[in-house]
């Protein structure tokens, strides 16, 4: 017997549920075959069932719909604002610098500084990750 596919794509787990679908297999079956293939934990159960009625029900595409989303508040203009923030007073904490952004919640405001602009904490100041050993003495 062939091993597992590990980390199959989820479309391609729900391409293989419509086709044997298609042929007829019951849900059960067909959860049946998908553990076989795919292993114990690639989906529950009652998963499958939901698949199979959506597929029923008249559902032809297999990638998620598209769904409506908030448009993403990080844009180049705030993490500007954030790095001026951050340069006017680099001792500063996440929830100061979040008061003075209140559109964006704390830990949006913590992913900004610390992901996308790179400071990390030091001595009680934000600094730039990337620092040589003129700037640090």
């Amino acid at each position: 017997m062939c091993p597992a596919i590990e980390n199959p794509a989820t479309p391609e787990v729900w391409s293989v549920i419509r086709s044997l679908l298609a042929r007829n297999n019951r849900p059960i079956e067909i959860y049946r075959q998908l553990c076989d293939v795919y292993g114990q934990r690639i989906m529950i159960k009652s998963r499958v069932r939901q698949w199979c009625i959506d597929f029923k029900n008249g559902r032809t595409s297999v990638p998620d719909e598209d769904r409506d989303s908030c448009p993403s508040l990080v844009i180049d203009d705030l993490e500007m604002q954030i790095n001026d923030k951050i340069r006017e007073n680099c001792r500063f904490t996440i929830t100061e610098l979040s008061e003075h952004f209140p559109q964006i919640s704390r830990s949006l405001v913590l992913q900004i500084v610390v992901e996308k602009l790179g400071y990390q904490k030091c001595c009680a100041r934000w600094i730039p990750k990337i620092l040589t050993e003129n700037h640090k003495k």
